[in-house]
């Protein structure tokens, strides 16, 4: 059995958003880590939580993220995913406190992740779909 598009369900404080991952190793690993539930953190309109023994292979290493983004930061271990502005923004565009690797993004609107503010846990499971 092959799997093509690797999908992720993100659920945090009831809300629930699919999201498609990058054909990278980062994305691989935290593919593999599933499924997690963790602490989730939030800073504006990022949430982001500890994803244990993965490795950042630092692909796409960037502070340049858009709504809706999903994304692995190497240095914290962190999964977040990007709905609206951070405290670093300066226009409409989310920016992370520090480079991240983009490995995925959200299937439809993310900013439905704004009825989740106030959330304590996120969970993270894989979406197994046979080709």
């Amino acid at each position: 059995m092959e799997f093509h598009a690797r999908k992720i369900v993100m659920t945090i404080g009831g809300i629930r958003v699919l999201a498609e991952l990058k054909p990278n190793r980062t994305a691989d690993a935290v593919f593999k880590a599933l499924p997690i539930q963790a602490k989730v953190n939030q800073w504006g309109e990022e949430f982001y939580c500890q994803v244990p023994g993965v490795q950042d292979f630092r692909e796409t290493a960037t502070t340049n993220v858009k709504v809706g983004d999903v994304a692995f930061w190497g240095l914290g271990g962190m999964l977040a995913v990007f709905f609206g502005r951070t405290p670093m923004s300066l226009g409409e565009d989310p920016v992370p406190a520090d480079r991240v690797n983009v490995i995925g993004k959200v299937i439809g609107d993310p900013t439905v992740l704004r009825e989740a503010a106030g959330a304590s846990t996120m969970s993270v499971e894989p979406v197994l779909e046979a080709s």
